[in-house]
């Protein structure tokens, strides 16, 4: 297939996707579309790498990631809170109530932690931050999303798995609680828990630990990491202005050379 009507094909098939990942790593719109018009711009240089061994949204994901990155080096450098700060077992209350239906209070509830969890989202370092973009909202596996970051599965999980705590918190922030009953198990086991909880949830499966085994805290502890999943799924943005889809295919079809134009005019206009 000519390299023109592939990347064109890719367009169609993934811009979507490549431009809301490119929204959830940059912040701004305006940053966003350029990265992603950029990020088919190099697609198409690129093509004759491509080898067919990965899926084409993969690839893609690498593309815009990597161009994401270098972006970020010339911001400012953010910190990830303390694991003691998102851990739960210091907390004193837990969730009053789950949120079930769909009435005007629930919808309500579900905006506002749509909100928090992308401002939390927004304010981890990119490390982290990447890596539950592409495990929770874009619902990649864990092996694809180590690969997409160059990195080891285990580093992957472990990003996630912090940044997972930290949106928690955030959500849980602000929320009518009622008191925490005393934890029946030690402090370790506590931990080893939540760390099975963490790894079910990578897994897209059911906790393999009975719930009969589970004091009350962890099974709301688990409730809202399960929660706290749900609404990262759907910050996934699934729709793409038409001005970045002719981006996209200036990009494609004048030999990558449009987006670059593209970018740097864009950069002129926000100084």
């Amino acid at each position: 297939m000519p390299r023109d009507e592939a990347i064109a094909r890719l367009i169609e098939a993934h811009g979507a996707d490549i431009r809301g990942l490119a929204l959830r790593l940059c912040r701004n719109e305006a940053d966003a579309d350029d990265l992603a018009a950029e990020a088919f711009a190099q697609a198409w240089k690129r093509w004759s790498t491509f080898r067919g061994d990965a899926k084409p949204s993969t690839w893609l994901y690498t593309i815009a990631t990597r161009l994401c990155r270098r972006r970020m080096k010339r911001g400012a450098t953010r910190r990830m809170p303390a694991l003691s700060q998102v851990l739960p077992f210091a907390e004193r209350g837990l969730p009053a109530s789950a949120v079930h239906g769909d009435g005007a209070a629930e919808t309500s509830i579900r905006n506002e932690e749509v909100r928090a969890a992308e401002e939390a989202i927004a304010g981890l370092p990119f490390a982290f931050r990447v890596a539950i973009v592409l495990k929770d909202i874009f619902e990649l596996s864990v092996e694809e999303a180590a690969g997409v970051l160059g990195i080891k599965e285990n580093t992957l999980k472990t990003r996630v798995h912090r940044a997972r705590l930290a949106v928690r918190k955030a959500l849980l922030s602000g929320a009518r609680s009622r008191p925490a009953p005393e934890p029946i198990y030690p402090r370790r086991v506590c931990l080893d828990l939540l760390n099975a909880k963490q790894e079910a949830l990578d897994r897209g499966r059911g906790f393999p630990i009975g719930q009969e085994v589970i004091c009350e805290r962890c099974r709301a502890v688990f409730r809202t990491l399960d929660r706290t999943q749900d609404v990262c799924a759907a910050l996934k943005v699934g729709k793409m202005p038409e001005s970045v889809r002719r981006a996209m295919r200036a990009a494609a079809s004048e030999g990558g050379g449009a987006a670059p134009r593209h970018s740097r005019a864009k950069a002129g206009t926000r100084r």
